[in-house]
């Protein structure tokens, strides 16, 4: 079992702002899973069921079950302060 909380990244290679997230939770040492919602359809159903029938991307899921979508780096970065991620 790790000892990082669980982060889940729906995104996808083409998507800039899913870039953008990647690079700063990797400059913050933070650990995600990747999923790519091109190569896994279950996926992009279930952003569009979290984003409330949306399908936009990126959508960063903490453990407790919150969610961003498409977060700024500025608010991405205040989320994970406030869990205690980083």
């Amino acid at each position: 079992m790790s000892s990082h909380p669980e982060i889940t990244m729906y995104g996808a290679d083409w998507c800039g702002d899913c870039r953008r997230s990647k690079r700063l939770l990797e400059e913050l040492d933070v650990q995600i899973t990747h999923v790519d919602v091109e190569a896994d359809l279950s996926a992009a159903d279930k952003v569009i069921e979290i984003n409330g029938g949306a399908k936009s991307i990126p959508v960063i899921v903490f453990p407790d079950g919150t969610h961003l979508t498409e977060p700024s780096d500025i608010d991405l970065k205040a989320k994970l302060q406030s869990l205690n991620i980083i």
